[in-house]
């Protein structure tokens, strides 16, 4: 597992019991007080780590040898990671990344960030974990599904086996793009649902902005070579529901206090953890320009993230678009 954050640490916490697992800490210092005390004080305080887990911070220890290798890094630190991990990694090994963004500048998914940087590896074995799936409820052990998705069935059917435990179902897909593309691409809605109730906005407006935006990420994921299905499962709708619902999502925290009135800046300043939509709501509305998609909730999102525009200013924009048909298809 090359990435501690909560996630990272949750999903390892899930395999350490049945396999061999080894999690990797960037930070030296982190990675000692974790095997020390056997929590990850930081990212996932309150969660015991099991005795079988081992910790490190060398990357060589972690990945040689590896029958499986699972990337819970942001997407802006994955590629330096890869690189530096590369000559540990063998021709046969499995990667899953479970990271929901879009890498800056080349706007790659991280399964062709990994193509890139590791090619000896194979690129039917390589695949994506994705869904609604809030770190600190499967730590917990509360009832949790997931999709994981490789383009070889029987890579996808192996890690399924892998992954799911007595409070994980794991179902397998084929779409590879379509299930890493609605996790990167739910993350401007994540921020605008987090806005909606930072204004103090009501069940309706989170309804409608739910549905609006997964019709509009829907768009641009079937655009890019995913498939419609895709975006109505667990990766696209069900993860959508999650993260733009729950207090535990950082991409809806980020949103309410920007609806509640802070500065950005002042709300990154606050917490260690990552929101993928901050970084990646630039990428994803680069990434629908280059296939003529429009997406108005992101561009929102955008010019309140870093456009210096306020949100409740924008509301009467989004509310005054022209009258359109709701069945305009998502081809």
């Amino acid at each position: 597992m090359l990435g501690a954050g909560s996630w990272g640490t949750a999903v390892a916490r899930l395999l350490a019991p049945s396999h061999a697992t080894t999690l990797w800490v960037r930070r030296g210092a982190l990675a000692e007080r974790i095997a020390a005390t056997r929590e990850n004080d930081e990212y996932l305080p309150g969660f015991a780590v099991p005795e079988e887990l081992t910790v490190t911070s060398s990357l060589a220890v972690a990945c040689d040898d590896a029958e499986l290798l699972v990337l819970a890094m942001p997407s802006h630190g994955t590629r330096a990671v890869l690189e530096e991990a590369a000559p540990f990694i063998g021709e046969a090994t499995m990667v899953v990344s479970l990271t929901k963004g879009v890498e800056q500048g080349t706007l790659l998914r991280m399964t062709e960030v990994v193509g890139e940087v590791v090619p000896q590896i194979r690129p039917t074995h390589v695949g994506v974990l994705t869904g609604p799936n809030l770190a600190r409820e499967v730590a917990a052990g509360q009832p949790t599904a997931t999709v994981v998705a490789a383009a070889d069935e029987s890579v996808a059917k192996v890690l399924q086996q892998i992954f799911m435990a007595s409070s994980m179902r794991v179902y397998t897909n084929h779409d590879v793009v379509g299930c890493e593309l609605a996790g990167a691409l739910k993350n401007p809605l994540a921020i605008a649902a987090g806005i909606a109730d930072g204004l103090g906005y009501g069940h309706n407006t989170k309804a409608a902005l739910i549905t609006r935006g997964l019709a509009e990420l829907a768009r641009l994921g079937v655009a890019l070579g995913g498939e419609p299905l895709t975006f109505a499962g667990l990766a696209g709708m069900g993860d959508v529901v999650a993260t733009c619902s729950s207090p535990e999502s950082r991409n809806r925290a980020v949103g309410v206090e920007l609806g509640r009135g802070r500065t950005l800046e002042e709300i990154l300043a606050s917490t260690r953890m990552v929101a993928e939509g901050v970084r990646t709501t630039s990428a994803v509305l680069e990434l629908a320009r280059r296939v003529d998609v429009d997406m108005p909730i992101a561009e929102i999102v955008e010019a309140v993230l870093h456009g210096g525009r306020r949100p409740q200013d924008l509301v009467p924009e989004l509310m005054g678009r022209s009258a359109k048909p709701e069945l305009r298809g998502i081809r």
